[in-house]
């Protein structure tokens, strides 16, 4: 497991959750610190769009559509919550340059 691996981790708010995809920011021993990922857009606010950021290379990340990465949350959790421990994918050289770049503006 490496930062900017794609994987499915179960997300829960509440009572609900579902599996989604999880963009890897840290791993410690026994926890991981991911971003989630949706492929929610278009009818969302002016303020959620402009922390979402667009994953311009979402085929060779391993994702079945147009996706987003939400950067204003900042999941953490037991590692153990990851589905699989293989990845579905990676973020490209591309998209992770973008990525660092829109999360220090």
């Amino acid at each position: 497991m490496e930062p900017f691996e794609l994987f499915i981790a179960y997300i829960s708010w509440g009572i609900e959750g579902k599996n989604r995809p999880v963009l890897v920011l840290l791993i410690n021993e026994d926890t991981i610190s991911v971003y989630p990922i949706t492929t929610q857009y278009e009818n969302k606010s002016e303020f959620i769009k402009a922390r979402y950021f667009k994953i311009n290379e979402w085929m060779q990340a391993g994702l079945d559509k147009q996706s987003y990465i939400d950067t204003g949350i900042l999941l953490s959790f037991p590692i153990s919550v990851i589905k699989n421990k293989k990845p579905i994918g990676k973020l490209t050289i591309a998209d992770k340059k973008k990525l660092l770049d829109f999360l220090t503006k």
